[in-house]
């Protein structure tokens, strides 16, 4: 459904979302306490569930999962209509599903109040303990799920997860979500917040998180997310690489870091042909080789490093500053 369908469901996403822009509107301190309370939490619950439901696949024993992973879990056929998810799957996604957030770079409107480099593990643990493990409980769940509604389409996560892991398990789908829009919203906010100076922090990040609650109520975005979340992390991509370079790669070249603020100039051209072209390079590769979008960002992450050394390279040498 496009619309929403009822209105408990409008009721229930408003509600979880003011709550989640409240907390974001509240500043870092608190989103930061709340993902030091949570995100701990959750892995354990993510675990406990899948065992909980194990013996219901006919798994009593440790020597008894694998057989039945390959059988009745992970067996390799797809459900009708959509694409086999192997092993590379689920690698790819647990490193690439929030994208955004570290190869992205977005995480460093987080990390700037890091007093270590050995925070940015923060990053590494999300993705290889939290995401990948999350990742084969809910395989696990799911295959609990067909077992009892013999192979219904109607899934629903907050449903399986009470039924595995009681109101810890719903709780959890609920502030699963909260831990990662809490600093979505929250580093939007100051995105914004660099477009328009002058605007107050709470205030933008207020009203993106109203944006973004309304956009919730509309289930067929919801019911898309995974695609959803694999695109615009796409997007951000470039950026991050270019972030990268920029920092450390471009002084140990000769060039100039932070050009366009050095030069006094509006847009950096570098940074702008990188981003445009490693999209579009991005989406040649999807449709011409069929590389699904949960892979390309390895691929496209090269290619905007390539780009953006090349084309600093040709634009400061062109207009050194040295020569304003």
């Amino acid at each position: 459904d496009w619309l929403p369908n009822s209105a408990s469901w409008v009721v229930i996403v408003m509600v979880v979302g003011m709550v989640t822009t409240v907390v974001a509107t509240l500043g870092y301190d608190q989103v930061s306490r709340f993902a030091n309370i949570a995100a701990p939490w959750m892995i354990l619950v993510f675990l406990a569930a899948a065992i909980a439901v194990l013996p219901e696949l006919g798994v009593n024993s440790p020597g008894e999962f694998w057989p039945v992973a390959e059988s009745r879990i992970w067996s390799g056929v797809p459900l009708e209509g959509q694409s086999k998810f192997t092993f590379w799957h689920v690698m790819f996604f647990a490193w690439f599903c929030n994208m955004a957030m570290h190869i992205g770079m977005a995480d460093l409107s987080i990390f700037r109040y890091a007093k270590n480099w050995k925070s940015g593990f923060a990053s590494a643990g999300g993705m290889f303990v939290g995401h990948y493990l999350a990742w084969l409980a809910s395989g696990i769940l799911y295959a609990v799920f067909l077992h009892k509604s013999q192979n219904s389409l109607e899934f629903a996560p907050g449903p399986i997860a009470y039924y595995a892991a009681g109101i810890a398990g719903a709780c959890c789908v609920i502030i699963a979500g909260w831990t990662t829009a809490n600093p979505t919203i929250y580093r939007a906010g100051l995105a914004v917040q660099a477009i328009i100076p002058n605007s107050k922090t709470w205030k933008v990040t207020l009203i993106v998180g109203l944006i973004t609650t309304a956009a919730a109520c509309f289930p067929a975005l919801v019911m898309r997310l995974l695609d959803f979340v694999a695109l615009y992390g796409l997007v951000l991509m470039p950026m991050g690489a270019v972030i990268l370079i920029d920092f450390y790669v471009l002084p140990k070249l000769g060039l100039k870091s932070d050009y366009a603020q050095e030069a006094g100039i509006g847009i950096n051209w570098a940074a702008t042909g990188t981003w445009v072209l490693t999209l579009a390079a991005c989406l040649f590769i999807n449709f011409s080789f069929g590389v699904e979008i949960f892979f390309l960002g390895l691929p496209g992450w090269f290619v905007a490093v390539i780009l953006y050394t090349g084309l600093s390279y040709l634009i400061q040498s062109s207009k050194p500053l040295d020569s304003k």
